[in-house]
């Protein structure tokens, strides 16, 4: 199985990460996919994302959302939050991953990207050379494609928990 596919941890939410003890580890840069990594699809923020942002906020963090949406819905959703984003980002290539890391004037070594699909999200920050955060999908999926995209990728994603020994709920 490729490794390429293989995030660098998992976590079962974005809501359920330490986000403090990676700032210590000298991360200072979060890239975030949005659609069910953050929110239901099409969703805006809802309290606990408005919460998340005010904390990652008052921890240090520079933030970018990449997106392969349209700039419509990633600049609606960034303007509640003030901060930067990256639409039609065109994952899982890297350009858009490296453009995140090269607007906020960080490095790829101290950035974290947080995302909900292997083949866009993982891989693409993986081609980046940036450390890839897997997390469960907020909501069920509804839109064909990915439904589609979630069916090829559970293979993938049980042998990356196998291979970890992490147990889902």
């Amino acid at each position: 199985m490729s490794h390429f596919l293989f995030p660098t941890e998992y976590y079962d939410s974005t809501y359920s990460i330490n986000f403090e003890k990676y700032y210590q580890l000298g991360y200072n840069t979060i890239l975030f996919d949005i659609d069910n990594t953050l929110v239901p699809h099409d969703a805006m923020h809802d309290d606990r994302s408005r919460q998340l942002f005010k904390r990652l906020h008052n921890i240090g963090y520079k933030i970018c959302f990449v997106s392969n949406n349209d700039e419509p819905r990633v600049k609606e959703f960034n303007e509640e939050v003030g901060a930067e984003y990256i639409f039609k980002a065109g994952k899982p290539k890297a350009s858009g991953f490296i453009q995140a890391v090269k607007k906020l004037k960080s490095k790829r070594a101290n950035t974290l990207f947080i995302g909900d699909q292997l083949f866009t999200d993982i891989w693409g920050a993986n081609n980046a050379g940036i450390h890839s955060i897997l997390v469960n999908p907020v909501a069920p999926e509804t839109k064909f494609h990915i439904v589609l995209k979630r069916i090829l990728e559970f293979p993938v994603k049980k042998i990356y928990l196998i291979n970890h020994k992490i147990q889902t709920k």
